[in-house]
């Protein structure tokens, strides 16, 4: 594959493997003809890049958000609610009891069209943060990890203290 026609300009960052046949990518920290996702969005300042870390701070905060969200909105709808009892051999030759919840979910309800939706949304911003990522910018990269780290910390608490302790007693 010939890379000869293509302009790349705005990859200052490549370096040539031997032979010159393919792009090795290399983590780089820049702030000038860096292309950001879609053709037209060029940072070329110091103001440019710090505007799009915070800018790719907050999308990755929002991606956990959205992870943490529809957990949330899923155990909000479950419905047909039902425990089911299997005996188990103890180490000690008794039996114990493992309860489990069966959860019936109605494909059609708008509960689930709501989750489909959110769904499309998160895989389209968790492909955003990926290629954000792939630009191997290493400002851009930190604003990706922090920003998921920040969303995890502000959402992730409230996913730990919802627990049924019922599933937990046998």
């Amino acid at each position: 594959m010939s890379h000869s026609g293509m302009d790349h300009t705005h990859h200052q960052h490549h370096t040539m493997a031997t032979g010159g046949a393919y792009d090795v990518m290399t983590f780089y920290f820049g702030y000038t003809n860096v292309e950001l996702l879609f053709p037209g969005l060029l940072i070329n300042s110091p103001g440019g890049m710090v505007a799009a870390c915070i800018g790719v701070f907050l999308l990755a905060v929002l991606y956990e958000g959205l992870k943490i969200g529809r957990e949330v909105l899923l155990r909000r709808s479950q419905v047909n609610v039902r425990y089911n009892s299997m005996p188990l051999p103890g180490a000690d030759g008794t039996v114990l009891m493992e309860t489990h919840k069966t959860v019936g979910y109605r494909m059609l309800s708008p509960a689930h069209f709501l989750q489909t939706l959110l769904h499309i949304i998160q895989v389209v911003v968790s492909y955003f943060l990926m290629l954000v990522f792939m630009t191997y910018n290493g400002y851009l990269c930190i604003a990706v990890a922090i920003g998921a780290g920040m969303g995890y910390f502000l959402f992730s608490w409230r996913k730990a203290v919802v627990v049924d302790i019922t599933e937990h007693c046998h």
